[in-house]
């Protein structure tokens, strides 16, 4: 919505204009009027519309034409006065003033205009017949307003009504030529029916009206209210109103009704609250909310951004099979204005046994937008509706921020429960198959699945009994570390062939270059393991290599398997992100203590719990 409003009276001399301003200001009449009046502010907080307005007055007899151009381009609404007792001022609407305004500029551009007919007291009648024609040959006029300076009346109104058309503008909603909305709102206003439908059956029960109601209006409709606008709907539609329910056909009638009805603002107030701005397009501060991240902090999704994501997941699977075929997943994104999750997705995530995405690959692929693109995460959720359906101010709050890293490093303990594991090795080594092992498949598996090559494979790991989403990213083996933070990750996962030994020269390499002084734990991984092992064509032995760095012993891996690759590796992989300052054995002895304070605690509050219900008995 615009931040203020510029309004600029033109019209024949001795019309009136300058009296309108002056009895608008001085609540009077006055005595005696100057040839034309100066520019006045009216503040925010006495306009109806809580926006500040600019009043501008134009005098032929004081100001050049280029004056005229030049103030008619910074207005945002003319009104055109005419004498209701002098048909000739009329005439000039159409003749000089109408094209003057809006001569050279297309249908979607033009200034709307508001008809203003003054000194409404010495006439007995009213001008509105010989008005209604102008109205009907110019769509760029809004309303028509009569008026009287002398009396005061209509005063307030007119402006009004100017700042409406400026606030709440018909062009970009209707087309009064066609007599229907315009493609746009329609587009925008089926997202909102979409968003507004929760439970995906194509119409708005009563529940659901009321709570769209609330989001948009502050108060739900009275029973008897909400039944009378189904029945002007089921009266004026075919197909409006079905199983007792409003349709998008009725949804939109019923927004094209305001219109007709001159209750613009209903419909801008609906599409206001969704995130539409005047060009019908959703603004930045709707899809990209202030958010601040700090220098080595991450961000995750908290319970709100699940508890939703989980809502909308359960909407869109309308077979409740658990899982979201690829006609569910884009009828998902039908409110989005292009398909945000490319064929990669499948070898990212975990899917059924179809190759559909279940629940947890879900969620676990809105996880790694959260980490790697905090900002896009929160368009998408701007696109689903998240602040309506949720009840919050924008999408921030389904985001938390983690602490600094150097801060866990030092307190020995980390809150976070994503953590970044980059994997890396010479080409060939296997790491693809890695990935996909990370996801449930075996190498046979991993032949039947299609889609195209993913860098990014989440899933998640118990670790202590809690669940922690661990992200696998595939370092391209022509990529070179330019800088340190290209090495930066929470565990670096070096993987060398078991079965080629020019292998592991690679990540000795990588190690010495970018690991070995640095605070990131390092797994090395044996691929592979299913191959005869061959003695790697380096100084010393993985395993010395190993030794002499203070890393643990590598981990042999195969996912040549004929159930589900061994996850062990994972886990270490987790565990490993999770206590970076801590050696192989510090883990284990971390994760032992670490379970016995959680039992502790569950114990805790099991006891505090039956205490209670004992003193409640007694």
């Amino acid at each position: 919505m615009k931040r203020d409003v510029r309004i600029l009276l033109l019209g024949e001399p001795k019309v009136g204009k300058t009296s309108l301003i002056m009895s608008l200001v001085g609540e009077e009449f006055p005595e005696e009027v100057p040839p034309r009046a100066e520019e006045i502010t009216i503040p925010a907080d006495v306009t109806p519309e809580r926006v500040p307005t600019h009043i501008v007055d134009f005098s032929e007899s004081e100001q050049t034409e280029e004056e005229l151009h030049e103030e008619i381009s910074k207005s945002n609404v003319v009104c055109l006065v005419y004498d209701v007792t002098k048909e000739d001022t009329v005439d000039k609407m159409r003749t000089k003033w109408i094209p003057l305004v809006n001569g050279g500029a297309e249908k979607g551009n033009r200034i709307p205009i508001i008809l203003v007919g003054n000194k409404s007291d010495l006439q007995m009648g009213s001008s509105m017949e010989i008005i209604l024609p102008l109205m009907n040959q110019f769509s760029e006029i809004e309303t028509c307003v009569e008026c009287s300076a002398r009396n005061l009346k209509n005063i307030s109104e007119l402006f009004y009504y100017a700042q409406k058309a400026v606030l709440h503008p018909t062009a970009p909603l209707y087309d009064p030529e066609e007599k229907q909305l315009k493609p746009l709102c329609v587009r925008a206003l089926s997202r909102i029916f979409s968003i507004s439908d929760q439970n995906n059956d194509g119409v708005l029960s009563d529940e659901e009206l009321n709570f769209f109601q609330k989001s948009c209006f502050g108060n739900p409709l009275a029973p008897r209210a909400l039944e009378d606008v189904k029945t002007v709907v089921w009266k004026n539609t075919t197909d409006g109103i079905q199983e007792n329910g409003l349709t998008l056909n009725g949804f939109l009638f019923l927004n094209m009704l305001f219109i007709q009805r001159g209750r613009h603002e209903t419909t801008w107030t609906i599409l206001r609250r969704f995130g539409y701005d005047d060009e019908l397009e959703l603004t930045d501060d709707y899809l990209y909310p202030q958010f601040r991240v700090c220098h080595d902090c991450t961000t995750e999704i908290n319970h709100f951004g699940y508890q939703f994501l989980q809502k909308i997941f359960e909407k869109y699977d309308m077979d409740g099979d658990g899982a979201l075929s690829p006609l569910e997943l884009k009828n998902l994104f039908t409110v989005f204005p292009y398909t945000p999750w490319g064929p990669e997705v499948y070898n990212a995530v975990c899917t059924n046994e179809k190759g559909y995405i279940t629940l947890h690959g879900y969620l676990s692929k809105w996880t790694l937008m959260a980490y790697l693109d905090v900002h896009r995460c929160m368009e998408h959720l701007g696109y689903l509706g998240y602040p309506i359906i949720m009840g919050q101010d924008s999408q921030t709050t389904a985001i938390t921020v983690t602490r600094e890293k150097k801060l866990d490093l030092e307190k020995g303990q980390t809150q976070r429960n994503v953590f970044l594991c980059k994997v890396i090795g010479p080409r060939g080594t296997g790491k693809s198959a890695f990935m996909q092992a990370f996801l449930g498949q075996n190498l046979e598996k991993q032949k039947q699945v299609a889609g195209e090559y993913s860098y990014y494979a989440i899933n998640t790991v118990q670790v202590n009994g809690q669940e922690k989403y661990v992200i696998l990213y595939e370092v391209d083996v022509d990529t070179e570390f330019l800088k340190t933070s290209d090495a930066t990750c929470d565990v670096a996962c070096l993987m060398y062939d078991n079965s080629d030994p020019k292998s592991f020269n690679y990540c000795a390499s990588i190690f010495k270059q970018h690991y070995m002084d640095s605070r990131v734990p390092c797994i090395l991984v044996a691929s592979k393991s299913d191959l005869p092992e061959q003695k790697q064509k380096h100084g010393i032995s993985p395993s010395d290599f190993c030794y002499k760095h203070r890393l643990p012993p590598p981990v042999h891996f195969t996912c040549n398997t004929l159930e589900s690759p061994n996850a062990t590796i994972y886990t270490k992989l987790a565990l490993a992100a999770i206590f970076p300052h801590l050696n192989e054995a510090e883990i284990s002895t971390a994760s032992f203590w670490l379970r016995i304070t959680l039992g502790a605690t569950v114990a805790a509050v099991l006891g505090f719990t039956l205490y209670r219900i004992l003193v409640k008995q007694k």
